[in-house]
């Protein structure tokens, strides 16, 4: 008899492991399809996801980056799912003993996802309801699940928990193949209406038709771009160029619905500008390099492209907006994205003279989705994440002592002009190559000041000046090439960069926190 007990007892067990999972999936199925009744960032694992990297501390952020690189979104989600899972298969264990304490669990995982959307920036109430509608379906599933899981025991067996030893499998069996039928056919029903939803800014998008510019950039120079095998295009086509942002959705914005409000301290004239009313403006084109302060040394996160866009300095000065060296009260330029990303950017740095854009197009067409659709922020000489907001819906006008945005409330420094830097693109590290000429090229960036010099150098040897590119000003990386003559062993090259002001590149190594990573980047490579 307990042998028989036992073995119904572990069916039982792993009987419940699967009700829990059916009543994940089912939460989950039915929590996308409500999102699609809500908004993208509402959605239960997005929520929690977003919450997550809010509170993770920015060490482990640019350990995710480093790491994951651009797929470091991907592997969070993830591991929510699989936490989610893990908790599900517990609830449904629970839920063996107690029906009401493992429905409990499941519902909780649901009120944790909603307090996690609720937590959001713009949230409101009706954030809640997918998180709160999925945690109810779980619960209602595995308590349906475990009830049928049951049924008295044979006569003369002795109780069990609950009085519940025996198995209803062939019941159960037929309610977890409806359970994840359902599931499914919300699952798919979520996507395809979520696709639905997003149609109207796809369609949007793509009848966006870019005006030419009142002051095109002239073309790139010749020699800008020398043919050496494995040396990065000096513009970077849309598709590989980098992201790195805290989106876990990437917003979707139709331009029909969209407005940019400019308005703060020091603002006599406040601005509300539709995304038509910015295209019939005089748009400038610019060729400017941008580099993410995540970016390690040699690292891949830095890109050139072509923008358009309209003055964003002209467009303050409409609104009335003085620098602080004029007398004006605010010194922060915060910008707010759809998302409730903000990013601060000096007022000064603005104004100076730069080619700061609202940019509304990128390499020849609309800006693409990832990389802000419909208007994004571009400010040469500065890191992204205090210039480069994507998505952008506001621009207030404040202080620093008055407001910190995301990123300095994390631990990055408030000011944050891009460092020199070089890179090396080929030959790539521990690559063999033969004996004699070799070409050794790369990159070299420091946005508003220009390259004025690169030099490499073998096992520590004497600097070796590299023959630069032509430049394209000095807003854009600048690409280089220096003929090494390659003899047998391994070699370790490093590379240099003097900027336009003389000032030569660093080679104390620093990582990226507070403002951005410092050294010279090293390959080293073995010559047969």
């Amino acid at each position: 008899m307990d042998a028989a007990r036992s073995a119904v007892e572990r069916r039982r067990r792993r009987l419940g492991a699967f009700a829990g999972a059916a009543a994940c999936c089912a939460g989950l199925a039915v929590g996308q399809l409500v999102t699609v009744f809500v908004r993208p960032e509402a959605g239960p694992v997005t929520a929690v996801g977003s919450a997550v990297v809010d509170l993770t501390p920015t060490v482990v952020k640019e350990w995710a980056v480093r790491s994951f690189g651009t797929a470091d979104k991907a592997v969070l989600i993830a591991g929510i799912v699989l936490l989610l899972a893990g908790v599900a298969v517990a609830a449904g264990l629970l839920a063996l003993r107690s029906r009401a304490a493992g429905t409990a669990l499941a519902f909780g995982f649901g009120l944790v996802g909603a307090l996690a959307a609720l937590s959001r920036p713009g949230a409101s109430a009706l954030d809640a309801v997918p998180s709160l509608a999925g945690g109810a379906a779980a619960a209602g599933t595995l308590f349906l699940l475990v009830t049928a899981l049951v049924r008295p025991p044979p006569e003369g067996w002795p109780e069990g928990p609950r009085g519940a030893w025996a198995l209803d499998r062939r019941g159960f069996g037929r309610l977890l193949v409806s359970v994840l039928a359902g599931s499914a056919a919300a699952g798919l029903a979520g996507r395809r209406l979520g696709a639905y939803g997003s149609a109207g800014a796809t369609a949007s998008r793509a009848g966006v038709r870019l005006p030419p510019p009142a002051v095109p950039a002239p073309p790139v120079p010749a020699g800008a771009a020398p043919k050496v095998p494995g040396l990065s295009p000096f513009l970077t086509p849309n598709p590989v160029f980098y992201r790195v942002d805290t989106a876990l959705v990437v917003p979707r914005v139709d331009v029909d619905g969209w407005s940019l409000r400019i308005h703060g301290e020091g603002v006599t004239r406040p601005l509300t500008l539709g995304f038509r009313e910015l295209l019939a403006r005089p748009l400038v084109e610019h060729d400017i390099t941008l580099a993410c302060v995540s970016n390690e040394v040699g690292g891949p996160y830095v890109g050139n492209a072509r923008w358009l866009g309209v003055p964003l300095a002209g467009l303050l000065r409409e609104a009335g907006v003085r620098p602080p060296s004029a007398g004006g009260p605010a010194d922060q330029l915060m910008a707010r994205s759809v998302d409730g990303m903000t990013l601060g950017t000096p007022v000064e740095t603005v104004m100076d003279g730069r080619d700061a854009l609202l940019a509304v197009g990128m390499n020849g067409e609309p800006l693409p989705f990832d990389h802000g659709f419909p208007v994004r922020m571009v400010v040469p000489g500065l890191y992204g994440y205090v210039s480069a907001c994507k998505w952008l819906r506001e621009l207030r006008l404040t202080t620093f002592a008055a407001y910190d945005a995301y990123w300095v409330r994390r631990g990055w420094a408030e000011q944050a002009p891009v460092k020199t830097q070089s890179r090396i693109d080929t030959p790539r590290p521990f690559a063999s190559t033969a004996a004699g000429p070799v070409n050794v090229a790369g990159v070299a960036w420091a946005q508003h000041r220009g390259i004025g010099r690169v030099e490499v150098r073998v096992d520590g040897g004497p600097w070796q000046e590299a023959r630069l590119a032509a430049a394209d000003g000095v807003d854009t990386w600048r690409q280089w090439v220096w003929r090494w003559d390659a003899r047998p062993g391994s070699h370790t090259l490093e590379v240099r960069a003097t900027d336009g002001t003389g000032a030569v590149q660093t080679g104390t190594r620093q990582g990226v926190l507070p403002d951005g990573a410092t050294g010279w980047h090293t390959v080293t490579v073995r010559v047969a």
